[in-house]
């Protein structure tokens, strides 16, 4: 039976950063994935050029039963740090809007960056390969998997959520965790479409293919960018992003003009064209399809002028406060991430590894760290992941 120093499952964003660190701090590393190829998710994300961190990434950027948890991680290995193992890998980049950065050419330059260090320090891959068991053995982890058994000092779990099922996602790192005793927070799909039934589905589905800016806020959280509507529901940067702190039962206030004061602008409009309908005068500040719906039992033909200041007032609540109740989500299907994992109070923040279980070590999305939409889960990938390495190199 082989042994390592350390044994990574998981060839994903986090567990290549791992690998390739602790290998070139002179430890021997498997990695062993179920897939047949590493870094599957790198290369289909952001269009193919990967939105591999987000130059402000800070702990507010993240969501965690514990907020304070993943303060440490991001610390030792900023955004910062991993622009600058890109610049020095010679990748040329572009930056989006609110700091979201991406390939210029394609994602497969972040895989082949993170691959080069574990080439260099040797770390020896098994794709294509089950782990179908974990124990520990005495001072060792043993992992028995379709390809033989494999020892090793340390173990990595870098198995990710439960996103995206058709490209390889379980339950396997959190089942692993509970194998061992540590508690899990219940998962949850997160940065996912919102999905409507019944009249509500019917009335929404006819507003398809209509994107708009907006600010939506649910529990206390608010998000400003583009919302979209589909066959199924409401999408869009705004909706993936305040879908990670919406719960079943909740309801979304959304804010269609944010930043317009709509008792002004009737007022001038008023002024300007009296005997105009409030709903054409409505189209020059919504699309017009949107407005028909809004106003369907509502003052829609009824001329500026003869507006009460009660229609104005119940206008405002409407579209600064517009109130939408989706009966759930498109779930793991199409979630970009997954909202929960591995308790947090079971880790160290400094160094990812179970306070239980010496030398059992848990990164990235498998644990209950998640990031908003625009490179922030990434970079938890590549901080967790360094963290985790830089305690395995220290470790006699």
């Amino acid at each position: 039976m082989d042994t390592f120093d350390v044994i990574i499952i998981g060839a994903g964003a986090a567990g290549l950063m791992c690998a390739g660190t602790a290998a070139l701090m002179g430890k021997s590393v498997l990695v062993l994935d179920h897939a047949e190829k590493a870094g599957k998710k790198i290369l289909i994300s952001g269009g193919g050029r990967c939105n591999f961190t987000n130059r402000f990434a800070g702990p507010a950027d993240f969501v965690s039963v514990n907020p304070h948890f993943c303060k440490s991680a991001l610390a030792r290995f900023s955004a910062a740090d991993f622009i600058d193992m890109v610049e020095r890998a010679g990748i040329a980049y572009h930056e989006r809007k609110h700091g979201q950065l991406f390939c210029d050419e394609s994602a497969k330059d972040i895989l082949a960056m993170l691959l080069a260090p574990c080439r260099e320090g040797g770390a020896q891959f098994s794709l294509n390969t089950e782990v179908t068991d974990v124990r520990q053995q005495d001072d060792r982890f043993v992992a028995r998997t379709t390809k033989g058994e494999f020892r090793g000092h340390a173990l990595v779990i870098a198995t990710g959520g439960l996103s995206i099922p058709k490209m390889g996602a379980t339950a396997f790192g959190l089942k692993i965790a509970e194998s061992f005793g540590l508690n899990v927070i219940a998962p949850v799909a997160g940065l996912v479409p919102f999905t409507f039934t019944g009249k509500e589905k019917e009335r929404l589905q006819q507003l398809a293919g209509i994107s708009l800016d907006v600010s939506v806020s649910c529990n206390h959280r608010v998000f400003s960018e583009a919302m979209l509507f589909t066959h199924r529901g409401l999408s869009g940067p705004a909706m993936l992003q305040i879908s990670s702190f919406w719960r079943p039962g909740d309801t979304l206030s959304i804010d269609l003009l944010s930043g317009i004061d709509i008792h002004a602008f009737i007022e001038q409009k008023c002024g300007e064209r009296p005997h105009a309908q409030l709903a054409t005068v409505l189209s020059e500040l919504l699309p017009k399809r949107l407005v028909q719906l809004l106003m369907e039992d509502g003052p829609g033909e009824t001329q500026l002028s003869q507006l009460s200041r009660q229609q104005v007032t119940g206008l405002a609540e409407l579209l600064h406060a517009w109130q939408l109740k989706p009966n759930g989500t498109e779930g793991y299907r199409t979630a970009e991430v997954t909202v929960g994992g591995v308790d947090t109070d079971e880790l160290s923040s400094k160094t990812m590894q179970s306070k239980r279980v010496p030398g059992l070590y848990f990164i990235g999305e498998v644990v209950d760290v998640t990031g908003h939409l625009g490179g922030f889960n990434f970079q938890w990938a590549w901080s967790s992941g360094y963290a985790a390495a830089m305690a395995i190199a220290e470790a006699a």
